[in-house]
């Protein structure tokens, strides 16, 4: 009986560890902001560059039964490009950073 309860004892901390050392679930992201719902960098590629996504609410009338729904925009960001949307220029760098 004390293998047993020892074997799970060990089996839960091993277990515990590794969820603690995983990265988090919002690496490379941003979540919220007045009409965003995220953004999210993908990797810096050689030029410098990366693609920078932000999702947001739409809203779309449809008489007494309006709703939102999400939608997502994706644009080039970094190194010499001036995204003309506030949402894409905002952080100016590479969120995983």
């Amino acid at each position: 009986m004390k293998h047993c309860i020892g074997g799970v004892l060990a089996a839960v901390l091993i277990g515990a560890g590794l969820i603690a050392n995983a990265p988090s679930a919002n690496a490379g992201c941003l979540y919220g902001g007045i009409g965003i719902i995220n953004k999210c960098d993908g990797p810096i590629q050689p030029d410098g560059t990366w693609q920078r996504c932000v999702a947001f609410a739409t809203w779309v009338p449809s008489g007494a039964s309006s709703f939102l729904v999400p939608d997502k925009r994706c644009d080039l960001v970094g190194a010499n490009q001036h995204p003309g949307d506030a949402a894409f220029a905002d952080p100016p760098v590479h969120i995983d950073d």
